[in-house]
This record gives structure tokens, sequence and C-alpha cells, in this order.
């Protein structure tokens, strides 16, 4: 086995499956005192800073959002967990998932709570759908889609 080719950072977003976009922005805001961050209305997405992290909000309703959906209604509402890592090389995280069988199910660079960088998608043992997610490779982290 061989040891990650990063160290953890934190949580770097949570992304909640909504379907009443202004409602889910007023209990954000209002009860939590999330500020607005990124805007994907492309996607029918919204992301809050919560502190250093960002909650992420994606309107199942929304055209953008149909990978989102659930396969089952009622199945699930948290779309993934991005976990926060140091600097890494998109090679050899590659490897170290293949050396521990793990899957990528998606290579992605995209917005984050640190800015726009490198992320993996994989799935743990039981299902749950993770991003590990490099740091800021651009100084706007600012994307819209």
């Amino acid at each position: 086995m061989t040891n990650p080719p990063f160290s953890l950072v934190g949580i770097d977003h949570v992304v909640f499956l909504v379907d009443d976009m202004p409602r889910a922005l007023a209990f954000y805001r209002a009860v939590l005192g999330c500020v607005p961050g990124y805007s994907y209305p492309g996607m029918g997405m919204e992301q809050l800073w919560c502190g250093a992290a960002l909650i992420v909000l994606w309107d199942t309703t929304h055209p953008g959002a149909v990978t989102a959906i659930p396969p089952v209604a009622g199945g699930r509402n948290v779309d993934h967990v991005c976990i926060a890592t140091s600097p890494f090389a998109p090679d050899t995280m590659r490897a170290h998932l293949a050396a521990h069988n793990v899957t990528i199910d998606r290579e992605a660079v995209h917005g984050g709570a640190r800015g726009v960088g490198h992320s993996f998608y994989i799935l743990d043992p039981f299902g749950n759908k993770l991003e590990l997610k490099g740091p800021a490779e651009y100084p706007d982290g600012r994307v819209t889609g």
C-alpha cells in the first residue's frame, strides 16, 4: 500500500440537493448567516460561504441538475463531500488511487472554497461520493457555468 500523495486540509464544501432555491437561500442566509459565494446559474447551483468552507445548494428542479437527481425519490439529499488537500501531482494521485483499487469516477478543474483547482471524485466503500480537491491553481476562483 502507498501513502497518500497529499495531506488533509479539511472540508472544502458540502453539496445539498434542494427543490426550492429561494427557500433554501433564505434559510442558509437568515438562519445560519451564510453569505453569497459563487453562482452557477447554468447548473442551478448557488454557493454560500460558511466560515472558510462552502455550502453548495443544487436545485434538482433545474435542468442543469439532471446528474444530481437521486435515482429514487427521497433517495438522498447530499451529493458529495469535498475534502481539501495539499497540492498533488495528478499522475501521482491516479497511481495512489489505483494502488488502493479505488476507481476514479470523474476528474475536474473547477471552483471551491479555495478557488479553482484539480479534483478527483471517488466513492468510499459504502457508496458515498467524495471529492479530493487540491488548492487553487488560479488566483481568481470565480467560475460561471
